[in-house]
């Protein structure tokens, strides 16, 4: 990858706020205090959490969406 590429750029710019949202929610649920700005103070596993069960609530959603069911962000255990 060019040194000049950033790696974290939004495939869908309009997804970003919807993203962050989610962030904030998935961190409040595992107990990590997340607040806005620079997080420095985070743990590498803590980070890790974070984005592992973002990526698996999205996969949930993904699967739901193709199969027909309602996507409910509210669902316990996520």
């Amino acid at each position: 990858m060019p040194a000049n590429r950033k790696s974290n750029k939004a495939l869908v710019p309009e997804a970003r706020q919807a993203l962050d949202t989610m962030k904030y929610e998935v961190a409040n649920q595992l107990g990590i205090n997340l607040k806005q700005g620079y997080n420095g103070d985070l743990t590498a596993r803590e980070a890790g959490y974070i984005g592992g069960y973002m990526v698996k609530r999205m996969i949930q959603d993904v699967q739901n969406q193709m199969s027909g069911q309602p996507i409910n962000p509210q669902q316990p255990g996520r």
